[in-house]
């Protein structure tokens, strides 16, 4: 049967960004016939021992309460279970000096539903038929914000200022304030911090800057804190979380070990956090209430942000330590290739300027040569043609990710940079004299 979709549904139903390019990821392994392949696609976080005995032991204390019962067979409210409500809202308090109330936090099924929740609350139509933009201010960023909204024209994203050491073969975005345009078509602005693919950490003046220019259309400003402090705490450079009355927190317990039980916390004003609890009720109801449970064990007891940050970020900082220091040793020095300064989350990002060829081809012959990366275009969702000449860089990036073991993050990259060593050649030789 092949069913008649509606608009929506046809653009529901195709896969966008990394998950196509994860279609053809899977496909390839599956094909490989026992060829052993450097996987450096991963989103999934590694598992580490103490992360999963830290909810093995939530789970055991949840299965020995009275009432775990109440939990996994009775349906909750839709804000999310009381206790986890009462843990974040008491951290935060204690943590950052807040004044928060329950009404101030919703928990939902991931952090892409809560943006999926965002987008179609705040941004797209109106009742008056404007157009409302949803404002990425950095590109590139996570590559999820592309399907959120129910109206695809509704994503707006702005090329950033590229900061670049051509000597230490480092790069950093800043967001470019000269063309950033946040003003009454604005539904809200949404970035991640720190940024997944680039591990780019906005400043704290940054985001207190993009929240004032938000402030004067009483714009919501989202930031996706799935790699924040203080859990999972995967920043690499010293930073705290931004809060205002136009600014929701959103965070997620992904990357600190819970991918499966899909929560998503916002924290931000009432009005907001209502309207969002709305749309949540008649979505899906409310999150999973066992993910909930043993999250309000671990965040109650401080045992998660102390692994958060003892375990969880030392992790990944190291790897990003040894991938960096494997690809100064194994990329050619004379080339323009540059790395992304690493402030944070899980990921490392490559920019070749002036590659020769698209960032498909080159993780196609990568693919051959045993290595699986992620291609940078699907992290520049948003970009309008009206802003200027098609921007190269968007087809010259790849995404490592900090995944696999400290030998393939190494072999990696020597075999990344014979290969765009070749890439390069071959295209200088090509060119006539």
């Amino acid at each position: 049967m092949t069913p008649e979709l509606t608009q929506f549904g046809e653009q529901m139903s195709h896969l966008t960004g990394v998950r196509a390019i994860m279609k053809d990821i899977i496909e390839t392994l599956q094909a490989g016939q026992g060829q052993p392949f450097i996987n450096l696609s991963a989103g999934n976080p590694v598992i580490l021992p103490e992360i999963e005995q830290l909810w093995r032991d939530c789970t055991q204390e949840l299965l020995a309460s009275a009432e775990y019962g109440n939990v996994v067979c009775r349906y909750g409210t839709s804000q999310g279970y009381e206790p986890l409500i009462t843990a974040i809202k008491d951290d935060f308090n204690r943590r950052y000096g807040l004044n928060l109330s329950d009404r101030h936090i919703l928990i939902t099924p991931g952090s892409q539903a809560l943006y999926f929740l965002a987008a179609n609350a705040f941004g797209g139509y109106h009742a008056t038929g404007r157009m409302k933009d949803i404002v990425l201010p950095l590109s590139p960023d996570y590559t999820g914000y592309g399907g959120i909204s129910l109206v695809p024209e509704a994503v707006r994203a702005y090329r950033p200022t590229i900061e670049a050491d051509e000597v230490a073969h480092r790069f950093r975005y800043r967001p470019d304030f000269s063309q950033l345009a946040i003003d009454e078509n604005t539904g809200f602005v949404l970035f991640s911090r720190p940024c997944n693919p680039s591990g780019n950490v906005l400043t704290t003046e940054d985001v207190e800057h993009i929240a004032s220019l938000a402030a004067v259309h009483n714009v919501p400003v989202l930031v996706d804190s799935a790699y924040a402090p203080p859990y999972p705490a995967l920043n690499f450079t010293a930073m705290e979380p931004v809060f205002g009355d136009n600014i929701l927190h959103c965070m997620s317990l992904s990357k600190a070990g819970l991918p499966g039980e899909r929560l998503g916390v916002a924290i931000g004003d009432p009005a907001m956090i209502q309207v969002l609890e709305c749309f949540q009720t008649n979505f899906c109801i409310h999150s999973s209430r066992y993910g909930q449970a043993i999250a309000a064990r671990a965040i109650a007891s401080g045992e998660l942000a102390r692994l958060s940050e003892q375990v969880i970020c030392p992790y990944y900082q190291d790897k990003f330590a040894v991938l960096e220091a494997a690809l100064d040793q194994a990329m050619p020095s004379d080339l323009p290739w540059y790395l992304h300064r690493g402030e944070g989350a899980i990921f490392a990002w490559l920019w070749f300027d002036q590659l020769p060829i698209a960032d498909q081809e080159l993780y196609n012959q990568l693919k051959q040569r045993g290595v699986i990366v992620v291609p940078g275009n699907p992290f520049f969702p948003g970009l309008r043609p009206e802003q200027g000449e098609p921007w190269p860089h968007t087809r010259q990036c790849l995404r490592l990710s900090l995944t696999a073991s400290r030998e393939d993050l190494a072999e990696a990259a020597i075999r990344l940079g014979a290969l765009v060593s070749e890439v390069y050649q071959t295209a200088t030789v090509a060119v006539p004299a």
